[in-house]
């Protein structure tokens, strides 16, 4: 797909505030038919620019996760390095996201445990075998403050 156009724009700033808004609904919000809208989400689906839909959870319930955020160093910055530690962390479904950085470490990423010991399997068995990784700083979550952009509070 080429570069997204104002439209396609809109159409993502509103899914990312309801993405379970009707097609019909997000359609008349930008200004195109239904069949039009549908054929721009459609695309940007299948190149990739929409990579799927989730659904936001109650973290204040008992049986709610407890996010893990990791800053991981790297033993150096080259392209191999950092492109075999890439390759790493995608074969793990533990580790939900992974953000490349700037500053005081080279990767953030975050995982989500059920308790410390569920961590400490993850730390074990996967983090301390991630290739090239120098230190590995977590921080467990106390709440989540706003996980998401939203038109209301509820």
């Amino acid at each position: 797909m080429t570069a997204l156009d104002a439209t396609d724009r809109n159409i993502l700033r509103l899914l990312r505030l309801d993405a379970r808004m009707s097609n019909a609904k997000l359609a008349a919000e930008v200004g195109l038919s239904p069949s039009a809208c549908l054929r721009r989400i459609k695309i940007m689906e299948k190149t990739g620019v929409i990579r799927g839909y989730t659904a936001l959870l109650d973290t204040s319930n008992a049986d709610a996760m407890i996010a893990v955020i990791i800053n991981i160093t790297l033993e150096r910055q080259t392209e191999d390095y950092l492109d075999r530690f890439e390759a790493a962390v995608r074969r793990h479904p533990e580790i939900r996201e992974c953000f490349l950085m700037t500053g005081g470490s080279d990767y953030l990423l975050r995982v989500e445990v059920a308790n410390a010991g569920e961590f400490e399997r993850i730390h074990k068995e996967i983090l301390s075998a991630l290739p090239g990784v120098l230190r590995i700083h977590s921080s467990f979550s106390i709440r989540n403050v706003l996980a998401t952009r939203t038109k209301g509070r509820r």
